[in-house]
């Protein structure tokens, strides 16, 4: 394994002068995956592992592991020990919950996190960057999240303690905020109290925990996640009576209404995923996916043809509109026994989507988030 010093943005460096340490840390390789849930830890130096490569990571890693799921960390960040089974994450030294708002969409649309781990703030602190709307910054990013994923489960912690007795009074009014905040955003978005039973004997440096401090925090998002089953399982096939964006793996685009219209025979293609109404499909019990209320997915007359349309129609309860969800991802028509299928397998904004025989290609599998 090569070791190397782990790059810093320039407000994660000023942390690390000022605490007077250095870091070194494994590079392997990213996208590492045992094939299980996709897990994004998503936050600041704390996420990242500052002190203790790999951080509340490893603890995690090991009680998923030793319990028997089998786990999938997603994003853009790599680091840790050979003891972390899966070095990605989504942490950024020095960042505040603005930086992380700018982006979110772009990291759910490449890495489509069914559970996600968040804990920041703690530099907005640091950084007095208008600490009294800090609250509102978290709410909206929140919002966002959900927006662009709204099946995924969401773990929004509330800050571990720091040993600057101003800061920590700051955090624990940002702490305070947010149960309220939380318990707005629906049923898939949860408090995690990463600040109780901490203390500084549990910080490294004053700010960020040393190796004890980080096994307590990963005990609480385990424990967490584990009063959530949903989380810790991958969702196949869309959920009835929920609204879900389906993307494509392939293209990591998603279904998509062409111009935003509910108009009737409107075709449907591929989009950058926004999570926006002409996004946002909804199963029912009867094997249809709704968008709009009125509007169902629907193969254009009926038809059985490859290459036949397929296009948004008021909902009519014809089998045109009839779909069997397989959990490889593909949907397949009640009408024709042919797959919804990306035309020639493009990956761009506005490839058409069409009706095609099943062939077991990237071009007919559909991801729910």
């Amino acid at each position: 394994m090569r070791w190397n010093l782990r790059r810093l943005g320039a407000a994660g460096i000023g942390l690390a002068l000022a605490a007077g340490l250095s870091l070194a840390v494994a590079a392997p390789a990213q996208a590492e995956s045992n094939g299980g849930v996709r897990i994004m830890p998503l936050g600041d130096s704390i996420t990242d592992g500052f002190n203790v490569p790999g951080g509340y990571r490893i603890g995690l890693w090991q009680r998923l592991a030793a319990a028997g799921t089998l786990t999938d960390f997603v994003g853009s960040g790599v680091n840790g020990p050979a003891n972390l089974g899966d070095h990605d994450h989504e942490g950024h030294s020095g960042w505040r919950i603005d930086q992380l708002d700018a982006n979110i969409v772009g990291w759910i649309r490449a890495a489509n996190p069914r559970t996600i781990l968040l804990h920041i703030g703690t530099n907005d602190i640091g950084q007095n960057f208008d600490v009294p709307n800090a609250p509102a910054r978290l709410s909206a990013l929140i919002d966002k999240i959900r927006v662009n994923a709204p099946l995924v489960e969401l773990f929004v912690a509330q800050l571990v303690p720091r040993s600057n007795a101003g800061q920590e009074a700051q955090s624990q009014t940002f702490n305070a905020a947010l149960p309220g905040i939380v318990a707005q955003k629906g049923p898939r978005t949860h408090l995690v109290d990463q600040h109780t039973g901490f203390t500084t004997a549990d910080l490294a440096d004053g700010l960020h925990p040393n190796a004890g401090g980080y096994d307590k925090m990963a005990a609480r998002w385990y424990a967490a996640m584990q009063s959530v089953p949903g989380s810790l399982s991958s969702v196949a096939v869309p959920p009835v009576g929920s609204a879900a964006l389906l993307s494509n793996p392939q293209s990591k685009r998603c279904m998509d209404v062409s111009g935003g219209a509910n108009t009737q025979g409107a075709q449907v293609h591929l989009w950058d995923c926004h999570g926006n109404a002409n996004q946002r499909w909804t199963r029912t019990a009867a094997g249809e996916l709704r968008i709009f209320g009125d509007r169902c997915l629907d193969i254009n007359a009926n038809g059985t043809a490859n290459g036949t349309k397929v296009q948004i129609w008021p909902c009519n309860n014809t089998s045109a509109q009839r779909f069997t969800f397989n959990a490889d991802g593909t949907i397949v028509g009640a009408g024709s026994g042919k797959c919804i299928d990306v035309n020639a397998s493009g990956t761009t904004n506005g490839t058409l989507i069409q009706l095609w025989a099943c062939n077991g290609t990237g071009a007919q599998r559909w991801s729910p988030r």
